[in-house]
């Protein structure tokens, strides 16, 4: 069996499905952060997920650059703990954030976001909790992996 000593401060990430904790990473800012020290555990096993599979980020030290945000919209059975002084003082499922900004891109090809490369990419949750483009009301399709 696999070890991975347990972080004395900073954050674990979770119940992410399995094989798509890389792509999280990058939507983090966590691939591109060169001061982290990050922990990637891939296809660990698990009781509560459906495959029996599940990926694990652990972020050791101050982690309150990250946009944690965006967890809820990636995938709602995320949870984040954070850790401090070897012990997990809290637990939380991240909720779907109101709005996404430069998250994911319009997929409509005559939208101002998708022309004009200075505009922000925005999608607000609608009522239905379907995210909408605020320019072109352009209904977000599908969810990154």
């Amino acid at each position: 069996m696999l070890n991975i000593d347990e972080i004395q401060n900073g954050i674990v990430i979770d119940h992410i499905k399995a094989g798509t904790a890389i792509g999280l990473m990058d939507l983090l800012g966590i691939k591109g952060n060169r001061t982290a020290s990050v922990a990637l555990i891939q296809n660990a096993r698990s009781h509560k997920a459906e495959s029996g599979r599940k990926d694990i980020i652990k972020v050791e030290g101050d982690a309150s650059w990250l946009n944690l945000d965006v967890l809820a919209y990636l995938d709602p059975d995320i949870s984040v703990t954070i850790i401090e002084n070897g012990k997990a003082v809290k637990k939380e499922k991240p909720q779907p954030p109101k709005r996404l900004v430069n998250i994911v891109r319009c997929k409509n090809p005559r939208c101002i976001s998708s022309i004009e490369e200075e505009c922000d990419q925005i999608f607000e949750l609608s009522s239905n909790g379907k995210y909408r483009c605020i320019y072109c009301e352009q209904e977000l399709q599908v969810k990154p992996e």
